[in-house]
């Protein structure tokens, strides 16, 4: 219930920290609250469960979208893409 708890706190953390403005578009706060959200993720898949953790994972996606679609194009970049 604590981690439950704990995720929460976090979701509602990131929308707080997305709502201020920012000079450089919010991504020293995304590196914070993804250093902060991995632990924090297998912590809450450890104690709930995959379906849990999954729905917290979908979640904090959803947050944080930018640096994923960001990571996605260095991963195509680097790889190249599929012919």
């Amino acid at each position: 219930m604590i981690a439950i708890g704990l995720g929460f706190a976090w979701l509602v953390a990131a929308n707080v920290l997305a709502m201020v403005p920012s000079r450089d578009n919010l991504w020293s706060r995304a590196y914070f609250l993804i250093a902060i959200g991995i632990p924090l993720l297998g912590y809450i898949t450890y104690t709930n469960g995959p379906w849990i953790g999954l729905g917290f994972l979908c979640a904090g996606c959803s947050l944080l979208r930018w640096p994923l679609i960001n990571l996605a194009r260095r991963v195509r970049g680097a790889f190249g893409r599929a012919s």
